[in-house]
């Protein structure tokens, strides 16, 4: 049977396959492959560089030639090389074959010893892995973060003047401006995303346990560290990790998924507000002829972007707590548990473009209704008591909380006559019964 999206088991290649199919060019196993052939090819090229001895005459011209290698990668290289893997039993052996064979071809074959010279595979994994990261973060990730910011901060500016009431513990509360409670979302987006860029893309590089023991038994007069670092970071645009064991430590990339996470978290909260306050009717959202809101219920409008949004994020957050748990964590020089979790380190990566897709959907369909917000804090003249007790307080009134709290603290309803009644009992200038009246619910929204 052929993989379409509706035989696909999980939903990124089936249901969401028009939502992730970007991350294919990072993710796959066929874009695993290519990143591992051009490690390789850049490998090679770097000890022509040197130059080792035997490297010293290579033509220089070729370099470009052997870079066709993985820029002209094709579905068909890749599956030359799961044939080649059919024997090998080991998936970088098979990429050093495979570019063996091209080397052949090209009449370069006096060269391909040097092809993974004094390499263990997890030289190429552990650069090949953070490469492909890096490259989806700034062409997938990153574009999609900032669809999501950028309408926040579009409607933190759009409703910077509309008043509130505020509910902590779902109780009504000191009233708040709607365009500020967005703005606290893109404060913690922006605080995250600056930590996200702190956050280096790491790589190992330095032979079978990190020593460069088989680089150094047979050049030992090349500074193989200097070589290891120059390479990762000019050649490849990683941060070179040293010392290691066979395996990159993975500290720094549990540091990403980490934070990552916490992105996804803070949109998380946003859908669950957004979600409250449509059932609060503090927004309508845009009808699209011919959609359909219950199978059973015609009247039903249902806040569907923000519930997928929430359970794709939680999804990618319960894989990338996984990955950073478990990837820092490996038996003496090394185990192979790592290798097989990072085999699914674009799921999460695919759940995530998800749930900011869907959330930016639901943004986009948001209609404010201010008569709700207006009636709201119409109806909830109590929230004005801690202005009044706080006013008193300045001006050594008695006792001003307790007074306002026999007031407000009934099951009677307090309206803005009632309020005003109290006002006039107060023992308080002219002037400073004055300026209590002035205070509203739509009014008392602060800085």
């Amino acid at each position: 049977m052929s993989l379409t999206q509706l035989n696909a088991i999980s939903p990124i290649d089936g249901r969401y396959r028009n939502k992730t199919e970007s991350l294919q060019n990072y993710f796959s196993e066929e874009a695993l492959i290519k990143y591992r052939v051009q490690v390789e090819i850049e490998y090679f090229i770097a000890l022509c560089e040197i130059p080792l001895p035997q490297l010293a005459n290579f033509d220089g011209t070729k370099f470009e030639e052997l870079r066709s290698i993985y820029r002209d990668f094709s579905a068909e290289d890749a599956q030359a090389i799961k044939e080649i893997e059919k024997t090998t039993n080991h998936d970088v052996k098979a990429v050093e074959y495979f570019i063996k064979q091209r080397f052949d071809a090209l009449g370069l074959e006096d060269h391909k010893e040097f092809i993974h010279f004094g390499l263990t595979s997890q030289d190429i994994n552990n650069t090949a892995i953070p490469l492909s990261i890096k490259e989806a973060m700034n062409d997938s990730y990153v574009p999609s973060y900032f669809e999501v910011f950028e309408k926040l901060k579009e409607l933190a500016k759009e409703w910077e003047n509309i008043p509130m009431l505020a509910r902590t513990h779902g109780q009504p509360a000191s009233p708040t401006r709607l365009g500020k409670e967005i703005d606290v979302f893109v404060e913690r987006l922006k605080e995250q995303f600056n930590l996200l860029n702190d956050i280096p893309s790491a790589a190992k590089f330095g032979g079978a346990t990190g020593n460069y023991n088989a680089h150094k038994v047979a050049y030992p007069n090349i500074d193989w560290k200097a070589f290891g670092s120059k390479f990762v970071q000019e050649k490849l645009g990683l941060y070179h990790s040293f010392p290691t064991t066979q395996i990159e430590h993975y500290d720094h990339m549990a540091a990403l998924f980490d934070c990552l996470k916490r992105i996804n978290t803070i949109l998380i909260d946003l859908n669950r507000d957004v979600w409250t306050y449509i059932s609060m009717d503090y927004f309508k959202q845009k009808i699209k002829k011919g959609e359909v809101g219950s199978s059973a219920m015609p009247h039903k409008v249902n806040p569907i972007d923000f519930e997928n949004s929430e359970g794709n994020l939680g999804l990618a957050n319960a894989i990338f707590e996984h990955l950073s748990a478990k990837l820092p964590i490996s038996r003496l020089q090394r185990d192979l548990t790592d290798s097989t979790v990072l085999r699914n380190v674009g799921v999460p990566f695919a759940h995530t473009l998800v749930g900011f897709q869907s959330t930016l959907k639901g943004l986009n369909k948001l209609v404010l209704n201010q008569a709700k917000f207006e009636q709201d804090l119409e109806d909830n003249w109590a929230v004005v008591a801690e202005a009044i007790q706080t006013i008193l307080r300045r001006e050594g009134y008695p006792n001003p909380y307790e007074a306002l709290k026999g007031l407000t603290r009934t099951n009677e309803k307090i309206t803005q006559n009632s309020i005003a009644d109290f006002i006039e009992t107060l023992e308080v200038s002219d002037a400073i019964k004055t300026e209590l009246k002035q205070i509203t619910p739509a009014n008392y929204t602060g800085v």
